[in-house]
């Protein structure tokens, strides 16, 4: 590899950090929403989609679930 991969290269990377960052706050945000929420307190056309969020939430690596966490703390 030459200067210029390498320094693609890590542009790249360090794109792909912030754009983790940024979703790992989605999901936090989401997570907290989620573990805030019970199917009574909300209208009957969102609880189907809060289960699929929920799922979703649910369907992380715990790490990654507790890095998102984090992120919102």
């Amino acid at each position: 590899m030459n200067n210029q991969d390498i320094k693609l290269l890590g542009e790249e990377v360090e794109m792909l950090m912030q754009e983790r960052a940024m979703l790992l706050n989605v999901a936090g945000a989401a997570a907290v929403m989620i573990g805030h929420a019970t199917a009574q307190d909300l209208p009957d056309a969102v609880v189907e989609d809060a289960e699929k969020l929920s799922k979703a939430l649910n369907a992380l690596r715990e790490d990654t679930l507790k890095d998102a966490l984090d992120a919102v703390q």
